[in-house]
């Protein structure tokens, strides 16, 4: 079940199997009943164990809640479905604190301690840097559903993947042609301070100077600021697009303060949905977003066309037609990035049985089944869209989507094409060895 906070308590230090698929249950608010799964005879019935790394607290923790809500969805509906090999899926939490030293630690007590067969879930990218190195030093398939550039730089380890959402360097370059073309050619950049605004930082000047536009200022704040209002005299008068992009628990205070600033004669606004995520955007001070433009990795809001995968992943998950969730308007999920735990948890099935996976023992052998993927299509698996993976950079592709604010809602206005956010890969981590 749910603890004080809103987390699942999916499973403690010395669970067994059946009182994992009962707190599982539990946390999805299903009873257990006789035949609750029917596993296929294997080699071992002992259950897969995932160490899911959980933003559980920190300036993630809001992220970290909803990743552990998709993370029970998706392994419920892989249970029902027989496991994994034949075999249950358990999932040990452990919470690192969205901090890279604990990160590390938490990675080393999955290998040592808990013994996991994988450690999944990770998101901000600070901690995935920090957690990587551990990761390779204990030969640990690591699955991080993250977003920076840092998987696909091929500056990590071979033992780190990122297939169930894609990069910051793809997302801008498939983004930026309808920016230059729609919002403007003149534009201020405001990003956290940390190696996902870096990423941000470093690849929005490029992708919009192949479109005749340019970025004139960059603003960097800390993650941890509380207020903003002595940054935005910062921002150049000529300036004809605010691209903003802000993490944590006072993105509400920025988008807030921003609208305190400039009033109703404002530049264009171009946000990442970060700057929102589990935030209503119908709360007071937000008016003035109306009209302005934000992107998102799966849409907040139930869409017109969506797909029955869509749907059906919502419901599982338990987000209403407004990206809440059931029962509660106030719950605002992160529903842009948390599809990237049920799709990557997919793609970890996929490898798996490609594989034959048996135990820690074919770890390697998980590593290249990983690797040897290609494409994941659009459908319950992965609800987002479809994708392709480059095995050589451990990083997928997809669709992504331009959603404009209206009426208190954000109505998809543009989808990319996978083709748009393709890029030339900048090594080959399967020349690395196992």
């Amino acid at each position: 079940m749910a603890d004080k906070n809103g987390f699942f308590e999916l499973s403690k230090t010395n669970l067994t199997r059946r009182t994992a698929l009962k707190g599982l249950a539990a946390g999805a608010g299903l009873a257990v009943a006789p035949g609750f799964v029917r596993y296929s005879q294997a080699q071992s019935s002992a259950p897969i164990k995932i160490g899911f790394q959980s933003h559980r607290t920190g300036i993630g923790a809001a992220y970290g809640r909803w990743y552990e809500k998709t993370t029970a969805a998706a392994i419920k509906a892989i249970n029902d479905a027989g496991g994994i090999n034949g075999r249950p899926v358990e999932v040990i939490i452990e919470d690192d604190g969205t901090d890279p030293g604990r990160g590390a630690e938490v990675v080393g007590k999955f290998a040592t301690q808990h013994k996991t067969d994988i450690v999944f879930g990770t998101l901000f990218s600070h901690v995935v840097i920090g957690s990587a190195p551990a990761a390779g030093e204990a030969k640990m398939p690591y699955f991080v559903v993250s977003e920076g550039h840092h998987v696909a730089s091929t500056k990590l380890n071979r033992y780190v993947f990122q297939p169930g959402i894609t990069d910051v360097k793809s997302q801008i370059q498939s983004m930026a042609p309808w920016i230059a073309a729609n919002a403007g050619k003149k534009v201020t950049q405001i990003f956290p301070d940390f190696a996902f605004g870096y990423d941000h930082r470093d690849y929005l000047p490029p992708a919009l100077k192949a479109q005749g536009a340019e970025v004139i200022a960059q603003i960097a704040i800390p993650p941890t600021e509380s207020s903003f209002t002595k940054y935005f005299p910062q921002i150049p008068a000529e300036t004809e697009v605010i691209y903003h992009v802000m993490v944590g628990p006072a993105v509400l205070t920025f988008v807030k303060e921003l609208g305190e600033f400039y009033g109703s004669n404002r530049p264009q606004l171009f946000g990442f949905i970060d700057s929102l995520e589990a935030t209503d955007i119908n709360s007071p001070g937000l008016e003035f977003l109306d009209g302005s433009h934000f992107w998102e990795g799966s849409p907040r809001y139930a869409q017109p066309d969506d797909s029955a995968a869509q749907k059906a992943y919502r419901a599982a998950v338990g987000i209403d037609d407004n990206g809440a969730a059931v029962g509660d308007p106030k719950d605002v999920s992160t529903a842009a990035h948390m599809f990237g735990c049920w799709e990557t948890l997919y793609v970890v099935k996929k490898a798996m049985e490609d594989a034959g996976y048996k135990g820690p023992e074919d770890r390697a052998k998980l590593v290249e089944a990983t690797e040897a993927l290609t494409e994941f299509a659009e459908g319950p698996e992965h609800p987002q869209g479809p994708k392709t993976f480059n095995g050589k950079i451990h990083q997928c592709f997809g669709i992504q989507n331009i959603s404009k604010v209206e009426g208190g809602r954000l109505n998809v206005v543009h989808k990319t094409k996978i083709e748009d956010g393709l890029y030339e890969p900048e090594g080959d981590y399967t020349t690395q060895a196992l």
